[in-house]
């Protein structure tokens, strides 16, 4: 659920797939919370009847930020990052997968100032 306008709405497939879990959520019944990536990780999840607890972020912007600094604050021993022409999680596992994507970067930062200084 994410706030537009002051208004909360459904976003998205998941728990609100189903018509009637989407009424359910909009409405008086369950408990609605702040999202808190923290909380919501451990909030008990239940398969046979509507979730008596939705969490509802300000914005896509502020859950985007809040998943962000959770996902950071986990502990593995490799970092992550997305691929956008792919659509792939790519695993920093290695100094060779981390060069390979470190020259992504200086492509795209190449590309962006020869575009800069084409306009002048």
């Amino acid at each position: 659920l994410c706030k537009q306008n002051g208004e909360v709405k459904a976003y998205g497939a998941g728990l609100l797939s189903s018509y009637g879990e989407l009424l359910h959520s909009l409405s008086e019944e369950p408990e609605i919370r702040a999202f808190d990536p923290d909380a919501a990780a451990v909030q008990p999840y239940q398969d046979q009847t509507y979730q008596p607890v939705y969490f509802v972020s300000e914005s896509f912007s502020d859950a985007k930020n809040k998943l962000r600094s959770y996902a950071s604050r986990i502990q593995r021993p490799f970092s992550v990052k997305f691929d956008p022409y792919t659509l792939a999680v790519d695993v920093l596992d290695s100094p060779q997968a981390i060069g390979r994507s470190l020259e992504d970067v200086q492509d795209e930062l190449h590309t962006l100032a020869q575009a800069l200084s084409t306009l002048g």
